[in-house]
């Protein structure tokens, strides 16, 4: 088995990037990154630079309101950005930090108990394939090991 890491979907960042409301009904908060690495976008799954205009908003990545439908901040890029593709291969982003938050979801986007692990991220791809072998995981999310924020989705390949 191999696992494909998802970014969020262009169309959605197109229309945060042009003023669309986020999770919480609001507009994005347009800001400057001071640089750091503190700040990944959730679109092209690389840090924003000093420098470069970035958009904090709400996001909620689950298809409708129900208990276990977290949101939270996100970050993408202001401007325009290419999405990262879809693929096996980590992001540089994760290599440059310590540790994620994955866990594991099923088909009707509820969490899946005891699969929620923090993971270093050159053992992430393992610890997701190991994940997916519980069949009731339909998918898993990345998130921040310190703040819960999201990062991104891992689906079978």
């Amino acid at each position: 088995m191999s696992i494909r890491i998802v970014a969020l979907d262009s169309t959605l960042v197109k229309r945060l990037q042009n003023g669309g409301l986020d999770a919480n009904g609001h507009e994005p908060e347009r800001h400057i990154s001071e640089g750091g690495g503190m700040m990944p976008c959730r679109h092209c799954l690389t840090d924003i630079k000093a420098g470069e205009p970035y958009l904090i908003l709400a996001h909620r990545p689950f298809s409708s309101v129900q208990p276990y439908a977290e949101q939270g901040p996100i970050f993408v890029h202001a401007e325009s950005c290419s999405r990262h593709p879809d693929g096996e291969d980590l992001p540089d982003m994760f290599l440059a930090r310590k540790g994620y938050l994955i866990r594991g979801y099923s088909g009707d986007d509820r969490i899946v108990y005891g699969t929620g692990k923090i993971v270093a991220p050159s053992a992430m791809a393992e610890a997701a394939e190991e994940m997916f072998g519980n069949a009731r995981v339909a998918y898993i999310h990345v998130r921040s090991a310190s703040n819960n924020c999201y990062q991104c989705r891992i689906d079978r390949a």
